[in-house]
């Protein structure tokens, strides 16, 4: 009698996965609700995060860290114009400060500090409101700063009683005197000045201004100038200015979008 043959049963056909399937990303991680804080009495005197003050004066208060977490909660308001949910760990990897969540990680010492400094606040356990606009330091922390950023905040308090005119003029004539001081002449400090969207009455002022102060400034200096009081140097002299290439200042320079979004600045911040 012949041996019957056996069929195995058939194998039953698992679906195979797509390239979408295989590079889909993995499962998100923690989030936060951002909101944006709205403060009907500190906001009419606060200043854009991404302004010259904040990296002025809050940066040496808060830290690197929590003023680039403050500036990137802010552009994510103004990107989607509602309120948005923040992906923890991926905004930590974007601003360096790794992966790692934990409670004693960089990142969640960034955001306690924001709340530690008032410039956010916690509306709940998955919810964080962020200030838009940032107030004045407050004097106890204004104290801990170098004497040379002390001197430079008293004026500017000073300059937010002017008008918005007058501030603009003094602004000009510092970067005018900026531009003389490093050589350059008059046309050029004034093609500069509305490159930076002064109004041209403005610039032509300010660079007259700072074009006939310039020889006082040198003569003053020129003592501790090596190059305009040792006729014998062998140091080379100083190339001159070409008009066909950009100028731009010598000194630091950092932005304020607040009040002129092209035009740099750094008053008395270094002494």
């Amino acid at each position: 009698m012949p041996t019957p043959t056996v069929v195995p049963p058939p194998r039953p056909l698992h679906p195979i996965a797509s390239q979408a399937d295989r590079s889909a990303p993995p499962a998100p991680g923690p989030r936060v609700r951002i909101v944006p804080w709205v403060d009907p009495v500190a906001d009419p005197h606060g200043v854009h995060p991404c302004s010259r003050y904040v990296e002025l004066y809050w940066l040496g208060i808060i830290g690197p860290s929590t003023t680039w977490l403050l500036r990137r909660l802010n552009y994510g308001l103004e990107l989607h114009g509602d309120p948005y949910d923040l992906h923890l760990a991926e905004t930590a990897r974007s601003l360096g400060l790794g992966d790692k969540l934990g409670k004693n990680s960089p990142f969640r010492r960034a955001l306690a500090r924001l709340v530690t400094f008032e410039l956010a606040r916690l509306q709940g356990p998955d919810e964080l409101a962020v200030r838009t606009r940032i107030p004045p330091l407050p004097l106890r922390h204004l104290t801990r700063l170098p004497e040379s950023l002390q001197r430079s905040h008293r004026r500017w308090l000073d300059e937010q009683q002017l008008p918005q005119v007058e501030r603009m003029r003094r602004r000009a004539l510092r970067l005018a005197t900026g531009l003389a001081e490093a050589g350059h002449d008059r046309p050029t400090i004034e093609r500069r000045l509305a490159d930076w969207q002064f109004h041209p009455s403005v610039a032509f002022h300010a660079a007259r201004a700072a074009s006939e102060a310039a020889p006082t400034t040198a003569t003053a200096h020129g003592d501790r100038d090596p190059l305009r009081t040792s006729p014998g140097s062998t140091l080379l002299p100083a190339r001159p200015l070409r008009p066909d290439r950009p100028v731009a200042p010598d000194r630091p320079v950092l932005f304020d979008r607040a009040l002129q979004p092209s035009a740099p600045d750094l008053p008395d911040a270094t002494g």
